[in-house]
């Protein structure tokens, strides 16, 4: 597990991977889902739904920091958006064309090389189970989102980007639908790795 670089005197926050940014709008606009509810990630982390309830409505999007890779030294943005929904939690931000790091992470999130969003947090209250190992969160008090290059959630991919107008080919993002629908149903498995 990846941990940020923190003051001394602060509790250890966590990081998360969760799935990727939906789509980026032209002026670094974007959205996706930081958390998925009801998943076990590679970290054996299960992040259950309302475990985000109490810190988002104690800091509001404007009191959860958007960086690169968890560092602190490094906003890119501003989130203007975080709530949870059925299916985990939902944000929506806008990177900084006024700052260089914001203006790198939207091209490389364009050219498919940045694509995931993982969340930093204190565990407040969850519990291991011990046959399986896995860790039930039930409230997280979340510090930060960051866009980051290897989320813990292997599906936690951009499904599509916006260059000047015109869309990504939507093969990929059609691809990673299907295998999605199809571990649903238990018809596969392990998750397909992202396509180039």
């Amino acid at each position: 597990m990846i941990h940020a670089r923190i003051p001394p005197s602060a509790p250890a926050i966590e990081v998360k991977a969760g799935p990727a940014l939906a789509e980026i709008e032209a002026d670094g606009r974007f959205e996706g889902y930081a958390a998925l509810f009801g998943r076990v990630d590679l970290g054996r982390d299960l992040i259950v739904r309302g475990a985000f309830a109490r810190s988002l409505a104690e800091r509001g999007a404007g009191g959860v920091r958007m960086l690169f890779q968890h560092d602190p030294a490094e906003p890119i943005g501003v989130w203007t958006e975080l709530r949870e929904d059925a299916t985990g939690l939902f944000v929506r931000g806008r990177l900084m064309p006024d700052v260089a790091r914001a203006r790198e992470v939207l091209a490389l999130m364009r050219a498919g090389a940045i694509d995931g969003l993982s969340i930093g947090f204190r565990a407040v209250e969850g519990r291991t189970d011990p046959r399986s190992r896995v860790r039930r969160l039930t409230r997280i008090d979340l510090w930060e989102v960051s866009v980051v290059t290897f989320p813990m959630q292997p599906d936690a991919r951009i499904d599509a980007v916006k260059r000047a107008g015109i869309g990504r080919s939507p093969l990929a993002a059609t691809i990673r639908r299907g295998a999605r629908r199809l571990r649903a149903l238990g018809a596969i498995g392990a998750p397909i790795p992202s396509l180039p």
